[in-house]
């Protein structure tokens, strides 16, 4: 397996599996325990890695929310816990969803070692949230360190991405909505706010992701060919775990 072929086979479904701890309910629960709802625990957890911030400073690393509705979350939540504090148990939450789920799955050693090998390869210039929870601590144990290290090659590209985006000619408002129109209203914009659909634009989200494969690249050639092979069939095993 070449990189090239390891970032179109693995990426879309590190993707998928590094958020899976998000909204489940055993995350929810911790974050009810210090007075947040979902979405505020979702916003302080995963940007709290950033330290205490002021909230564009937070709007600007998630990139395709609507920047009002992260500040808002962002200055209510940090009112109620400090965002380090938070940021340091959302990444607990996501090793509790691994010792959950992958306990039975294979290899996850190999899994790990390949994962740290593209997380230390990344260059995080530019990619703060990346950056910031690739800081966490990861657990010691392997379920539970697989799926922190998932979520951490998960912001990896998307940061990746959020630069290839501007540096494609969209705003991160236009390729949110070329990306998931159906998510616009959730994503905190006004439904009257949307931008138009032109082939030019989706020309331009598509060179997107072309860049971003290409930003991220260079780090998934850090591991040889069975490390390569180990990512793509660790993370397919636990996408398969938590269906």
């Amino acid at each position: 397996m070449t990189p090239e072929q390891l970032v179109k086979t693995a990426c879309p479904v590190i993707g998928s599996v590094g958020s899976g701890f998000y909204f489940i309910p055993e995350t929810l629960a911790v974050g009810k325990e210090h007075g947040l709802g979902g979405f505020q625990w979702y916003v302080l957890g995963r940007g709290g890695v950033l330290g205490d911030v002021e909230a564009p400073v937070v709007e600007a690393a998630f990139g395709y929310f609507a920047p009002a509705l992260v500040g808002k979350l962002w200055n209510a939540s940090k009112a109620i816990m400090a965002p380090r504090e938070a940021g340091h148990r959302y990444h607990q939450c996501a090793a509790d969803l691994g010792r959950a789920k992958f306990s039975a799955i294979p290899n996850l050693g190999a899994y790990c070692e390949a994962a740290e090998a593209v997380v230390a390869a990344a260059q995080p210039a530019g990619l703060s949230l990346f950056a910031g929870i690739a800081a966490e601590p990861l657990a010691d144990d392997l379920p539970g360190r697989a799926m922190q290290l998932t979520a951490v090659l998960r912001e990896f590209r998307g940061s990746a991405h959020l630069v290839a985006v501007i540096a494609s000619g969209l705003t991160a408002k236009e390729a949110h909505h070329l990306r998931r129109p159906n998510d616009w209203k959730t994503f905190g914009y006004d439904e009257d706010d949307r931008p138009a659909v032109t082939p030019e634009g989706q020309a331009k989200l598509d060179a997107a992701e072309a860049l971003t494969d290409q930003l991220v690249l260079s780090a998934y050639s850090a591991v040889d060919e069975s490390g390569a092979q180990a990512l793509a069939d660790g993370v397919s095993a636990m996408q398969a775990a938590l269906s």
